[in-house]
């Protein structure tokens, strides 16, 4: 069964950084991307970040001031967050996608809060 496991969030204050973490487990030998969704009250879910074997990218909105890792683990990922603004504030859900055999599976973690406060 693939599971993902999320943690990092909490409260900081304009300015301040968090580091979030995905651990993603149930799964081998297949292609996948890890990435980070958040969503705000009232507003669509958005990408933040991803990263395969082959790449990373961030969007616009976090450039600069976000990092997309991988952990010692290989399933590990991280994402580091700096510089923090009160529109950063959300829910943050890592997200898996598998390619298996032409087929794409896509996971959701439970999603971590993370609040800035100004």
């Amino acid at each position: 069964e693939v599971q993902l496991v999320e943690s990092g969030g909490g409260l900081v204050q304009a300015g301040g950084s968090l580091r979030l973490s995905c651990a993603a487990s149930g799964f081998t030998d297949v292609d996948y991307a890890i990435g980070w969704f958040r969503q705000a009250p009232g507003k669509e879910r958005e990408g933040v970040a991803c990263i395969s074997d082959l790449d990373s990218s961030l969007a616009d909105s976090v450039k600069g001031r976000f990092t997309i890792s991988r952990g010692n683990a290989k399933n590990l990922v991280y994402l580091r967050m700096s510089s923090l603004k009160p529109e950063d504030t959300a829910v943050y859900y890592c997200n898996l996608i598998l390619r298996v055999g032409g087929h794409i599976y896509n996971y959701w973690g439970q999603g971590t809060q993370v609040t800035v406060s100004s």
